[in-house]
C-alpha cells in the first residue's frame, strides 16, 4: 500500500508541475520576447500599464491572482506605456490599461480600462 501512495504522491507532484508551467506567467514586454511566442504559435498577451494609472493598478493586482493558474493560459508581457511608443503607435494603442491577448499572430481580444476578474479572466482565456 506504501508503495501506491508514493506512485500516486509522484503522479500528482508531475501533474502539478506541467500545470503549473502551463499557467499563465508576468513578465515585461521585449519585441524579441513577443515575436518568439508568436512564433511558436503560444498564448501571448499585452497588458500597456502606466505607473500613475490607478486602473492598470487594479489590473495589476488581478492579473498576479492569475499567477499559476493553470485555467489561465500563456504569457503577460507587460508594456511601459511611458516609454514603449513604436509598439504603440504599430498596434493602434491609444490608452493605458489596453489589453490584448493573442494566440500566435491572431488577435483574440481587445479592450480597455478592465478591472472585473471574471472579465479579464475571460479575456486571457480568449487565446486558448
Amino acid at each position: 500500500m506504501g508503495h501506491v501512495n508514493k506512485r500516486w504522491g509522484l503522479a500528482m507532484a508531475c501533474s502539478l508541475a506541467v500545470a503549473s508551467c502551463a499557467a499563465m506567467d508576468i513578465v515585461a514586454y521585449t519585441p524579441e520576447g513577443l515575436l518568439k511566442r508568436q512564433q511558436a504559435g503560444e498564448a501571448v498577451s499585452l497588458s500597456f500599464f502606466a505607473k500613475w494609472c490607478a486602473t492598470c493598478l487594479m489590473q495589476e493586482r488581478v492579473f498576479r491572482t492569475f499567477q499559476g493558474d493553470a485555467s489561465v493560459p500563456g504569457t503577460l508581457l507587460v508594456v511601459d506605456y511611458d516609454q514603449s511608443h513604436q509598439i504603440m503607435q504599430r498596434l493602434h494603442v491609444h490608452a493605458q490599461s489596453t489589453l490584448i491577448v493573442y494566440k500566435g499572430h491572431a488577435e483574440r481580444h481587445r479592450s480597455g480600462g478592465l478591472t472585473d476578474p471574471q472579465a479579464l479572466k475571460k479575456a486571457l482565456q480568449s487565446a486558448r
